[in-house]
């Protein structure tokens, strides 16, 4: 990878985490912690990142990186939390899902059973959920999906509607897929109208259900949704690396039951 591209990702990932160790970098480009060191150096000097203890932080307001690229990042990974998910569901329960790229997956996952009414701001999910498996056939799963107006190059809705809409049910679960999930910070995400929809459904739900792929554990992004003590499961998948082993073992020491797909 040459050191335009490691930098455009370095760029990308603090967009993302606003936060990250010198580590991380390093296992997300596949490179050495001397290359890494390097490239910060050069970003250093362009003002786009400052270096703290471990790691660096960003110094601007980066954007995410585009909705349809964050789709098939970790896509196996994301097909496997999504299947984990599966046994924690029963017909006639009401869940509410957010907009996120896993939480995408977990649709299509769902597309094998029938029976739970879904409340989403996503248009993806909710296409999905509402095919029919045949001619005539009703769709497998009631889908009811909230108002209000698009934001950015996610295709969902967001804004002062669509929390309203959420406060008028009541939902089992809510299955919410964050930016960053950290034992000391909790459920993070990086736009605030996309933390306000996760909060508002965190908050209309008797349990919330965190779906994060190995990337986001231990990460802090911009915008906290849910403290530590208020997320009662979280699905990741197995990952070897000891800063991600530690982490969870943090969660579970907060109570939090941590599921490894």
């Amino acid at each position: 990878m040459l050191q335009e591209e490691r930098i455009a990702r370095i760029q990308a990932l603090l967009g993302a985490y606003a936060r990250m160790s010198t580590e991380r970098l390093a296992r997300e480009l596949s490179v050495s912690r001397e290359t890494v060191r390097r490239d910060i150096v050069e970003l250093e000097a362009q003002g786009a990142l400052r270096r703290v203890h471990g790691g660096v932080v960003t110094t601007a307001a980066h954007a995410e990186p585009p909705f349809t690229q964050r789709q098939h990042l970790r896509a196996r990974e994301k097909r496997a939390i999504a299947r984990a998910v599966l046994p924690m569901l029963a017909p006639g329960q009401v869940i509410l899902m957010d907009a996120g790229t896993t939480t995408g997956y977990l649709a299509e996952a769902l597309c094998g059973m029938a029976g739970l009414t879904v409340i989403t701001n996503s248009l993806g999910i909710a296409m999905t959920l509402a095919r029919r498996t045949g001619a005539g056939e009703s769709p497998r799963h009631e889908v009811i999906l909230l108002g209000g107006s698009p934001h950015g190059d996610v295709p969902a809705t967001y804004g002062g509607s669509t929390i309203n809409e959420i406060t008028r049910y009541h939902a089992d679960l809510a299955l919410l897929s964050p930016v960053g999930l950290s034992a000391t910070h909790g459920a993070t995400s990086y736009a605030h109208h996309e933390a306000a929809v996760a909060q508002a459904m965190a908050a209309q739900a008797s349990e919330r259900i965190l779906l994060a792929d190995h990337s986001k554990v231990g990460v802090v992004s911009r915008v906290r949704y849910a403290s530590p003590k208020e997320i009662g499961r979280i699905v990741t998948n197995a990952h070897a690396d000891a800063d991600f082993e530690k982490e969870l073992r943090r969660w579970r020491r907060t109570g939090v039951d941590v599921v490894l797909a």
